[in-house]
């Protein structure tokens, strides 16, 4: 028989109270822990992401807590990072949500194929015609009787008297030629002589036929005008005696004139003979004159370093006048219908030796653009030709693009004042030849392409161009691109074809050095001598 318990209602609900006690301080205790192992978690999160401080001035100084910027004492300010909307494989992009990109404004466009095109505003002076300019001098000595310019700027006409002029040894020729008349039938060649003495002296048939009719000698003879024109220059006055050879007059046309408009060594590219040129004088406010480019002067001026572009025109009421200011728009003709990559000129930045502009990532959720080195080709107007670093069909930023530099160079990214480093130019240059690897032959395997890095020593562009040059005369060679500030060439070979040994031998061959062949003493002597840079 089993004993009975005696259970007491009152203890039972005494150990009620104490289980729930229990069960609650339990769930509280855990509860706050696992709270503040949360807010532990989240602040280290945070921490992880310690904010960067900058100055705005002087983005190298980076420093982990705001403060003064060590250089110049300016506020530090916080720097954002973009590490979390965007998908960039290097971090070397410049990312722009769409409320900065309103906020700066920024504008893009595609870069296209056309025809450059280019007016060129140049500066000039109205000179006289050369091939209308007449220098008159004495044919022989003698003294001024009479004379018929008064003035300098006198309009005289062709044959018309410009003075008188006796001579004692024009008299003494003529009583030759009177003589040597009498003897023409037996002694022809005396008289000849005679008449060929005189026309040297400038007389007309028509004067030695008067003289010979008259059978005496002319005292006086006058002074005619091969031309008909303005008196530039008068050298005598009545009275003096001249010698042969002496300035007497100067007559220059001014029915037509020249205008030398002074071009820049910019300009020279777009510039052609049978240019059509507009231009006007500020003595004729608008009035607009043409013409057309006749001869462009082959050397350049070595004080001005400027290059005279001639225009001719016609000047049938002398409206224009010489040494008049003109300011001249000349439309060149483009030659060939060869297209060309053209960008507008807004979306370059200019740093002296590089041309930078930012191309757009395609298929990126946030606006991310990419800084781009290009070299750029003549100035056509509003636009730049480009030579290399851009395709058709890229999208680059033409409005707000030094907002997208500041932007970069904040972050510390490669930027205008703040060029990619020797490992970046190295990876660009690795992508370059990865991209040209991927257009060769289908018959050349990738498996078989190796890339190599050396020195070769050079100074200038000549350098570059003669390196790589020889670079790629190997057979097997795929590309190579030296760097002048790094010294290194990189360079794509197919192994199966060449060797490297090959490559440096060829380098050297040229006169460079590199870091296995040393070059031949004779070879590189004959180097330009910008381009003498040994391995030492």
């Amino acid at each position: 028989m089993k004993p009975k318990i005696n259970i007491n209602k009152r203890n039972i609900r005494n150990y009620a109270i104490v289980l729930f006690a229990g069960l609650l301080f339990g769930w509280m205790l855990f509860h706050n822990s696992g709270a503040t192992t949360e807010a532990t978690h989240q602040h280290s999160e945070h921490a992880e992401e310690a904010t960067i401080w900058t100055c705005s001035m002087h983005p190298q100084i980076r420093i982990d807590k705001p403060g003064k910027c060590p250089i110049c004492s300016m506020d530090l300010i916080q720097l954002k990072t973009n590490s979390d909307d965007d998908n960039t494989a290097n971090n070397k992009d410049v990312v722009m949500n769409e409320s900065a990109m309103k906020l700066a404004e920024i504008q893009t466009t595609t870069v296209k194929m056309g025809l450059p095109h280019k007016a060129l505003y140049l500066l000039g002076k109205v000179k006289p015609d050369e091939r209308r300019l007449s220098e008159l001098t004495a044919r022989f000595g003698g003294r001024i009787e009479k004379l018929y310019v008064n003035f300098t700027g006198q309009k005289v006409r062709k044959g018309e008297k410009l003075a008188t002029i006796y001579s004692p040894e024009l008299v003494t020729a003529q009583k030759e030629l009177l003589e040597a008349k009498e003897y023409k039938d037996n002694n022809p060649s005396l008289y000849n002589a005679a008449v060929s003495k005189l026309r040297l002296w400038d007389l007309t048939d028509a004067q030695i036929n008067n003289i010979e009719k008259s059978g005496k000698p002319q005292l006086y003879f006058n002074v005619l005008s091969p031309i008909s024109g303005t008196v530039t220059q008068r050298h005598i006055a009545k009275g003096d005696y001249v010698n042969e050879g002496d300035a007497l007059f100067k007559v220059v046309d001014l029915t037509h004139l020249w205008v030398m408009f002074e071009a820049y060594e910019s300009d020279l590219p777009w510039l052609n003979k049978g240019d059509k040129a507009d231009f006007t004088v500020q003595s004729l406010p608008g009035e607009t004159f043409s013409g057309k480019v006749t001869f462009i002067d082959p050397f350049l001026d070595p004080v001005t370093h400027v290059n005279y572009v001639r225009v001719e025109v016609s000047n049938p009421q002398m409206k224009l006048k010489p040494e008049m200011f003109a300011r001249g728009i000349i439309y060149p003709e483009v030659s060939n219908d060869k297209q060309v990559l053209l960008i507008p000129k807004t979306a370059v930045l200019w740093t002296g030796k590089r041309s930078v502009v930012y191309v757009k990532v395609q298929d990126r959720e946030n606006a991310t653009f990419n800084y781009r080195e290009i070299v750029t080709g003549p100035d056509a107007g509003d636009y730049y030709v480009v030579n290399q670093g851009l395709s058709e069909g890229e999208e680059i930023a033409v409005n707000g693009v030094f907002k997208i530099d500041a932007a970069s160079q904040l972050e510390g990214k490669p930027s205008m004042m703040d060029p990619p480093t020797d490992e970046t130019k190295t990876m660009n240059m690795d992508k370059e030849s990865n991209m040209n690897m991927s257009t060769m032959d289908n018959n050349t395997h990738s498996d078989n392409m190796e890339h190599v890095m050396f020195k070769v020593y050079g100074n200038c562009e000549m350098c570059k161009d003669r390196i790589e040059t020889a670079a790629k005369s190997v057979a097997g060679v795929n590309t190579a691109m030296w760097d002048m500030d790094t010294k290194e060439i990189h360079v794509n070979y197919n192994k199966d074809k060449t060797t490297v040994e090959a490559i440096h031998n060829a380098i050297a061959r040229i006169g460079h050095d590199t870091d296995l062949e040393k070059a031949d003493d004779d070879v590189y002597n004959n180097l330009p001598e910008c381009c003498l840079y040994r391995n030492n």
